[in-house]
């Protein structure tokens, strides 16, 4: 590994050994719950579905009825969904609608493209089994049962789930207040005239984007001067306002970078640099009960390093245990001869034949190939890939979830 340089995995490590979940919880309407995190496990009241029903539109029997081939019956009664038909009586069949009550005596439903109809009977053109398209009770939820565990970052299946069983308010936690700014004298609004020398601040869109997806309140201080005094300021504000803070600009080594020296005035600086391309220069710390997380300026290296870093922090301190994500084990169809000496986050893209292709630019200031990506390579440091290989694939939706 490279001197003085963080692995990746230590470098987490060490993020993820500070992190803890905000203590405040709230209840929200169910409606409202998707993307929030579930404080407390939920169990259901009921079960589901809450009466044997029929899973086809169809009619409801009585086996012992059916005792030859095409056998004639009686239609009854007709029993729509929302409505409770009558118990089934010897020789007679009912009507029956999907997600109606079985009614009592029923043992079987023939669904309607089995079945010959004129007005008052119905002729069973195929014998069903025993329980045949007929929904227990308490098939799906059993009352008592666990719908939801706690630490789940609902999704609007889960809602629904919730839902189903009467659920009307979930506790979820609060929000994490997570603030933003950007250093740098050479960024500009899009909007504002571009003059020589001066660049759009895309990280500003990438970041606030990244975290609203996490269900963040976000707090954005906007742009601020390279001048060590105004980014004290500014971190002092956002250490009073905020669970964590996000940087982007002004962590390396350089005159005008003051990122690295106002946090160690206002708090404490944990770790500095880590051995991965892109995003070496990466900070964390503290600043009073705020925790700091400062990512590069170029715009690749901010991506990345969010997905990677502060994406599993955010998780955590949301309250979700399991913040790693999945990689899938994929065919490179390219070559990458010439490695770092650091791991490396290459953006790779699905192709028509299952396998992935890289983008030709893997430069840390080409956020095209962020967009153009479905996701990021993990190399080791000093790994050659040849097309064929087997890499680590991570994909995009594993990294925003």
């Amino acid at each position: 590994m490279n001197k003085g340089l963080l692995s990746v995995d230590e470098a987490l490590e060490t993020m993820l050994a500070g992190a803890r979940p905000v203590a405040e919880v709230e209840q929200v309407p169910t409606m409202l719950a998707a993307n929030r995190v579930l404080a407390e496990a939920q169990a259901s009241t009921m079960d589901v579905p809450p009466m044997d029903n029929s899973a086809m539109d169809g009619y409801a029997v009585r086996l012992a009825d059916l005792t030859s081939p095409d056998t004639k019956l009686r239609v009854a009664q007709r029993i729509p969904a929302g409505s409770i038909g009558k118990p089934l009586e010897a020789g007679t069949a009912a009507r029956i609608f999907t997600g109606a009550p079985v009614p009592g005596g029923a043992d079987a439903i023939v669904m309607q493209e089995f079945c010959a109809t004129d007005k008052e009977t119905v002729t069973i053109k195929k014998h069903p089994k025993p329980g045949e398209w007929i929904r227990r009770t308490g098939s799906d939820i059993r009352k008592g049962g666990m719908v939801l565990a706690a630490g789940k970052r609902l999704l609007p299946q889960d809602t629904g789930l919730a839902a189903s069983v009467g659920i009307k308010t979930l506790p979820v936690y609060r929000k994490v207040r997570l603030g933003l700014f950007f250093t740098g004298d050479e960024l500009v609004m899009p909007g504002d005239p571009l003059p020589p020398g001066r660049i759009y601040n895309s990280n500003r869109f990438t970041l606030n984007g990244l975290a609203a997806a996490f269900g963040c309140e976000v707090h954005d201080y906007g742009i601020v001067p390279d001048k060590l005094a105004a980014t004290r300021e500014v971190l002092r504000r956002a250490a009073s306002e905020n669970d964590v803070i996000v940087a982007s600009g002004g962590v390396s080594v350089g005159d005008e970078d003051h990122v690295k020296p106002a946090v160690e005035a206002e708090g404490s600086l944990l770790m500095w640099r880590i051995a991965m391309k892109p995003g070496r220069p990466l900070a964390f710390g503290k600043i009073r009960n705020s925790f700091f997380i400062g990512l590069p300026g170029n715009p690749v290296s901010s991506f990345v390093t969010f997905l990677l870093f502060v994406r599993p922090f955010l998780l955590r301190t949301q309250g979700i245990a399991e913040v790693a994500p999945r990689f899938i084990d994929c065919r490179a169809d390219f070559d990458w001869p010439e490695p770092d000496a650091r791991r490396e986050f290459l953006r790779v893209k699905w192709n028509s034949q299952g396998g992935l292709d890289l983008y030709p630019t893997q430069d840390s200031a080409v956020l095209t190939s962020t967009a153009w990506a479905d996701g990021l390579v993990d190399n080791p440091a000093q790994h050659a890939i040849r097309a064929g290989d087997r890499v680590r694939f991570l994909p995009y939706s594993e990294l925003y979830r």
